[in-house]
Order: structure tokens, then sequence, then C-alpha cells
């Protein structure tokens, strides 16, 4: 996704369409993504529109390779963190981490998926979406439960609240970080925000 643009025009179809879903997160990260047209994702290729129709036969189309790709990626990363964290604490730390280094690589990513989550009809971008939260909440469960039994959390943590409270955690981050101007940081201050959090939720000593 951090290659270089190509303009040229024997590129295989997979990494043509990869380099449409990298060149509208990219034009999110600068402008409006409700202004973006496809006109403007073949401009910035050096493409005609007919090219990229070639690929996705509409802008939702696009929309949905985008969600698609941010869904996979990020899952990965996510899993990857669950799968080794050396205890349910350790894994919550490093799913937070690499959802906000996730957000500080791909700026246009929250700007593309709130913008996408305001439109009032039904599209498969936002099936995307809601899909790879609901995984992402049952990995989060599944932490909570196990750091629960393990005796890390607290015995009466209501595993859907504290859920929902990170989700919402770094959502907020994000938000205020778009609302700000200021580009997010995985800074003293971000992270102090999660271990306030953890704080709340561990089983006291």
């Amino acid at each position: 996704m951090n290659a270089p643009l190509s303009s040229s025009p024997h590129l295989p179809a997979d990494q043509r369409k990869a380099l449409i879903v990298a060149t509208v997160i990219e034009l999110a990260a600068q402008q409006n993504p409700g202004q973006i047209t496809t006109a403007a994702i073949a401009q910035r290729m050096n493409l005609s529109q007919g090219a990229l129709f070639r690929h996705f036969p509409s802008k939702d189309a696009v929309w949905e390779a985008v969600m698609a790709w941010v869904a996979e990626e990020l899952w990965a990363r996510i899993e990857q963190q669950a799968q080794t964290g050396a205890s349910p604490v350790a894994a919550l730390d490093g799913i937070f981490t690499t959802h906000i280094d996730f957000v500080m690589s791909y700026p246009g990513v929250p700007r593309i998926l709130f913008h996408e989550l305001q439109r009032e009809e039904e599209t498969a971008a936002k099936a995307r979406v809601r899909s790879f939260i609901s995984r992402y909440r049952q990995c989060l469960s599944a932490l909570f439960a196990q750091g629960k039994t393990d005796g890390e959390f607290s015995p009466l943590l209501p595993i859907s609240a504290a859920t929902t409270l990170f989700l919402g955690m770094i959502q907020g981050l994000v938000m205020q970080s778009l609302i700000s101007g200021v580009a997010l940081r995985n800074d003293d201050t971000t992270q102090s925000v999660f271990s306030l959090y953890l704080n709340c939720i561990r089983k006291n000593q």
C-alpha cells in the first residue's frame, strides 16, 4: 500500500485494483472524501475513467474495495496481537497500539469511514464495516473473558461494556484528532488514555 503509484498500463488487474484503493486512501487524507470523484481518482493515477471502470463498475464498488482492504489489513494486525500477546492485558495493549499506528499510517481511512457511515442508504461498504466491527468485538470479548478467568480483570467486569468502551476510546481519539486538525500520535497522552482505561478494568490488588 505504501508503494509509489504506477501509471503503467500493463499492471495485472489485482495490482491495479490495489493501486486504486491506495489512491483513494491517499486522496481522502487530503480532501473531503465526499468530494472524491472517479474522475479525480483516474486523474491522480494518470488513467482514463474508462480504464478505472474496467476494474470497478461504480464509485460504490471502489468504496467497498477500500473498506474490504481496511478490514482485512487491520484485522490481520489485530489478530496477530491477540494471538501473540503474553496475557490478555498484553494483547489489549498490542491491539490498542496497533490500531492507533494503523490510523497514523493511513489518516485517510477514518475520514472515509466516517463519511461512509453518515450515508442514509445501505451500502456494501457499510456491510463490510459492520462485519469487521462484529469480529473485532468478538476478539475483544474473548480477551476480557480470558482475563477474568486468569484474574487479571475484575470478576465483575461487564464484558460487553468493556468492549464498547475499548472501541469508543480509539474512536474518540481519532475523532478528536479530526476535530482539532492535529494528526493523531501515539504519544504519552494517547498512552495515558489507555492506561486509565486499563486501571479501571483490572482487578483490584
